[in-house]
């Protein structure tokens, strides 16, 4: 685990053991329970969690957390009094004990020093600010995608990251799955030919809102803290359908749209077959809709391509307009088509291809179907990198973001990846960052 900021549990350990220099010789009597003996795990390599956010996703991470056999939840925070209890009573269901503390502010998780990791599962818009939070608190970060609402927002999350040393696991779990895997390596090794096509579908207008009383306003509940709630979006009168799922993914205070929410998961996929997807510089055109109900207002459906001067192109749309559902890499020589649950290629035999040698292989310490969670508490011990890294998140996110403000500006627009703005284009480079409502910042 991390050094300098703190000092560890296992560090500790060794000075109690008599292992560390500084140790003067004399006798301690130590537990075997600290030693990891009668069953249990050693201290040293027990990963103390706090879970930040407690809504769908959050428990879906409370669950992926709680299975690994050295991850112990000992926090839980979120906004509403329901969901905190919720969380406590799914762990103390599993702990046979009510340890767990529960919060309503995180920062109060990220103060407590037995806490080494956090998982993030707020709303979209509280991402970055948790995120960047909790790595200058010294935690280690699993944080469900996307890193943040702007490409400045991804851009503090990844410097942030990287100074404080931070093991950072982005919630982009295809990552972890063998055949996406091998999707990517057959792509990437020629298997396929020279790719000059990706084709990249997500969901986006099948998700409809579901809470049809009139967007007035409502009575805040009680145990509901709609201040911190909002957080650094802009403040509105209180409704239950903003915080209603899925309709509060479908407001563009508290997320882009799909098109960057689940749009992030195959384009990062199509960005690990295809590095040049996110090098050098390339045009962006796209066109769409937004919602506009009175409660809803994000972008609705799109459709588009990224061009580049080699010729590559990314097709990206809503699903069946045209694309389909998953990511389809296209080379001269036969395609491959991956999605959650099928995997297809022309000529088929593709599936059955074993990798040479000299061949690049995506996260080798990860050959077989692993969990996203295991493989994040793994990289906590280890310090090693995981397998969704700061930077692929960034990538993954931004996309969608570049994407979607070329519907809104209803026009073509160049984009570099190096430099990571448009290029001679104030009206689109004003887009990559908002304002947060005071106090929250990100410095």
């Amino acid at each position: 685990m991390r050094t300098g900021k703190r000092i560890k549990r296992r560090d500790i350990l060794k000075y109690a053991m008599g292992t560390c220099p500084a140790v003067c010789g004399f006798p301690y009597i130590v537990r075997a329970s600290a030693l990891g003996k009668n069953g249990s795990t050693a201290p040293s390599n027990r990963v103390v969690v706090g879970c930040i956010g407690n809504g769908a996703m959050g428990a879906h991470d409370i669950r992926g957390l709680t299975t690994q056999k050295n991850v112990h939840v000992a926090a839980i925070c979120d906004v509403s009094k329901e969901k905190r209890l919720t969380a406590q009573t799914m762990l103390a269901k599993k702990y046979g004990n009510k340890d767990c503390k529960a919060y309503n502010d995180f920062r109060e998780v990220l103060a407590r020093d037995d806490i080494d990791a956090v998982s993030i599962a707020a709303q979209d818009h509280w991402h970055a600010l948790i995120a960047v939070a909790a790595a200058k608190a010294g935690k280690d970060v699993y944080c469900q995608k996307p890193l943040g609402m702007t490409m400045e927002e991804c851009q503090v999350v990844r410097e942030v990251v990287r100074k404080e040393g931070t093991i950072f696991q982005t919630g982009t779990q295809q990552r972890s799955s063998l055949f996406f895997r091998q999707a990517c390596e057959l792509a990437r090794n020629g298997y396929i030919g020279k790719v000059h096509t990706v084709e990249v579908g997500a969901p986006g207008p099948k998700y409809k809102r579901t809470y049809m009383n009139p967007p007035t306003e409502e009575p805040i509940p009680d145990g509901f803290d709609f201040d911190r709630y909002v957080g650094p979006a802009k403040m509105r009168p209180y409704n239950r359908g903003l915080h209603t799922q899925p309709d509060w993914y479908l407001i563009r205070d508290y997320c882009v749209g799909f098109i960057v929410n689940w749009g992030v998961h195959h384009l990062d996929i199509a960005n690990w077959g295809v590095p040049e997807i996110t090098s050098g510089q390339c045009e962006v055109e796209f066109s769409g809709s937004y919602r506009d109900d009175g409660l809803t207002d994000n972008i609705n459906d799109w459709r588009g391509e990224f061009r580049y001067p080699s010729g590559l192109k990314m097709a990206f749309s809503d699903v069946g307009n045209p694309c389909a559902k998953g990511i389809k890499f296209i080379g001269d020589e036969g395609w491959v088509y991956i999605n959650r649950g099928m995997f297809r290629a022309e000529p088929m035999s593709l599936l059955k291809t074993e990798l040479k040698p000299e061949d690049k292989r995506l996260y080798p310490a990860a050959r077989k179907a692993a969990s996203h969670y295991r493989n994040f508490i793994d990289c906590v011990l280890s310090r090693q990198e995981p397998i969704a890294p700061v930077e692929a998140g960034a990538q993954a996110s931004y996309l969608g973001m570049v994407a979607e403000i070329s519907v809104k500006l209803g026009r073509k627009l160049t984009w570099d990846h190096e430099k990571e703005r448009f290029v001679d284009d104030a009206a689109a480079n004003a887009l990559l960052s908002t304002p947060m409502r005071a106090p929250w910042s990100l410095s």
